[in-house]
């Protein structure tokens, strides 16, 4: 191991948003001294050893994967979504929730259209199935899609289900489980083992504990 790379800061990825709060939480528990500006719109936190990079969620995996990071959090559809391959040693057992087939209540007809944000997941999972459907790929409310007509079924992400109350619509089938995962880069790992080793078997003991 270099003395550069033993020496120098750990770079993190995290996402901005809801899980934000709750990710920061658990790798504080797990010994990393996270120290964020609140109030401001600064992407880059500096503190003693440890690098912040504020992103979109979905950017995570890129700035892991090509080592502008050392590790990052990120949910597990964003890895599905993605196809990519990044090594997910922890789950942190925060931002849970699932991806979901949803279609209006009482529908009973063939599904011809299928709304998503997530159109690979979706494409698999109607292969899967043998569904022959069609894939619209969405970028905001994709509830509306069933709403308004546009498509006979979504794919989405449920955590609560209370925008699929609010919207007449009922959960068909589970795709998948999701929640946010670490993830690290490979090389990282060997040049920064002597800090990220420690980090995740720390989260891997601490995630049956309830944070803070």
């Amino acid at each position: 191991m270099s003395e550069t790379a033993n020496h120098s800061p750990l770079v993190l990825a995290l996402p901005k948003g809801r899980v934000q709060a709750q990710a920061t939480a658990r790798l504080r528990t797990a010994g990393l001294e996270i120290e964020l500006d609140s109030g401001t719109r600064t992407m880059r936190h500096e503190s003693d050893g440890l690098t912040v990079l504020l992103m979109r969620n979905a950017d995570v995996p890129t700035y892991v994967d090509l080592g502008v990071a050392d590790a990052g959090v990120v949910g597990r559809d964003v890895l599905l979504e993605s196809g990519s391959r990044l090594y997910a040693p922890a789950d942190l057992a925060v931002g849970i929730c699932r991806i979901s087939l949803l279609r209006p209540a009482g529908s009973s007809g063939p599904v011809r259209r299928v709304a998503s944000k997530y159109p690979r997941i979706t494409s698999a999972y109607l292969a899967r199935k043998a569904i022959a459907a069609d894939v619209i790929p969405l970028t905001g409310n994709v509830e509306l899609a069933c709403v308004s007509g546009l498509a006979d079924a979504v794919v989405d992400v449920v955590e609560t289900g209370a925008t699929l109350a609010a919207n007449d619509l009922v959960e068909v089938d589970v795709i998948a489980a999701s929640s946010a995962r670490l993830v690290v880069n490979r090389a990282a790992m060997k040049l920064k083992a002597d800090r990220l080793r420690p980090l995740i078997a720390r989260l891997r003991a601490d995630v049956a504990r309830p944070l803070p």
